[in-house]
């Protein structure tokens, strides 16, 4: 296949190239990010950077010849930067439309659009507590503002160019991604990368006070990359239409994510709740009955497991910036 991978220099999307290139297939990368900031870089693919795709134009040149298109492509972080970039995040509604407009006109044959858990209602996220989050729950609509409507605003037109056009449209819901070869400081980092860079800073320094966004008691599902990119690849391939979950269905709150990082590292530290940071709903996990039923399989690799090779990764990443500071 001749597959472009749209935000393909970002942390997903180099995860997914990696792989696409492994089939055999030929790909092209576009991202709007200098090539010297992509997290990864295949010298084997057709990198293109600096390729604004919010441009109709410039999506038209980027699916010519093109077989398969994936959508990884969006201006996003973790809670800290969408609860305070409502706007920006929802502009990367021009990039989905631009890209299937293109991609309808190109005749692609298969069109990937990588939405998030955050487009389900909040009114089923209250509780630490909570029960697990199934396709349907998306609806009676109430997702996290800003970032959460672009996601569910790009899922319908994904449905509807399917239906009125006939682009074959896959759609996956993820749930917190995290590994290494990703955004681990400056501010769009998520929870396990920030967790891991705290206490990999507290084992460097010998300060093991680590702040911690809410009171911790808060619930998540964390799915490690490699899942995420076995799914994704999955989907495509199947005949799924509806948007589904991919995410990991092992709850944990995160002051149990810091401790778990904190017993990875063998230190100990004290926990400094920071209770006027965005902190996110208070609960949310996938139901993998769908994607169970519908591709017989789901996301396995076990939190410590996936945590103990992203601490290591972002441990070299701080020990490398902190020796570029010493000199």
């Amino acid at each position: 296949m001749r597959v472009l991978v749209a935000g393909g220099g970002g942390f997903i999307g180099g995860h997914l190239v990696e792989r696409l290139l492994g089939e055999g297939h030929v790909v092209r990368v576009a991202d709007q990010k200098p090539l010297d900031q992509w997290w990864q870089v295949h010298p084997a693919a057709q990198n293109l950077d600096r390729f604004d795709l919010r441009r109709l134009d410039r999506c038209e040149d980027v699916v010519d010849g093109i077989d398969h298109v994936y959508n990884l492509a969006a201006d996003m972080g973790g809670m800290g930067f969408i609860e305070n970039n409502k706007a920006a995040c929802m502009l990367s509604v021009l990039i989905n439309t631009h890209l299937l407009e293109a991609a309808r006109s190109a005749v692609v044959s298969r069109f990937f659009y990588a939405s998030s858990a955050c487009v389900y209602a909040a009114q089923h996220q209250t509780d630490p507590n909570v029960t697990a989050l199934r396709e349907a729950d998306a609806y009676p609509a109430q997702p996290e503002d800003g970032y959460g409507w672009e996601k569910l605003f790009s899922e319908r037109m994904c449905r509807h160019f399917r239906e009125d056009f006939g682009l074959e449209t896959r759609v996956a819901r993820y749930h917190n991604v995290y590994g290494p070869n990703g955004t681990w400081t400056g501010g769009r980092e998520k929870a396990p990368a920030a967790i891991c860079r705290k206490i990999a800073e507290a084992e460097l320094t010998g300060d093991t006070v680590i702040e911690v966004w809410g009171d911790g008691n808060q619930t998540r599902s964390f799915m490690f990359v490699d899942d995420c990119v076995e799914g994704t690849r999955r989907l495509m391939d199947s005949d799924v239409l509806e948007p589904i979950n991919i995410g990991s269905s092992e709850l944990v709150s995160i002051n149990q994510l810091v401790d778990l990082v904190a017993d990875i590292a063998g230190i100990s530290v004290t926990r400094r709740h920071d209770l006027s940071a965005p902190q996110g709903v208070r609960g949310r996990n996938s139901d993998n009955t769908l994607i169970k039923a519908s591709l017989g399989w789901e996301p396995s690799i076990r939190l410590r497991e996936g945590l103990t090779r992203t601490f290591t990764w972002v441990r070299e990443q701080v020990r490398a910036e902190s020796a570029l500071l010493v000199r």
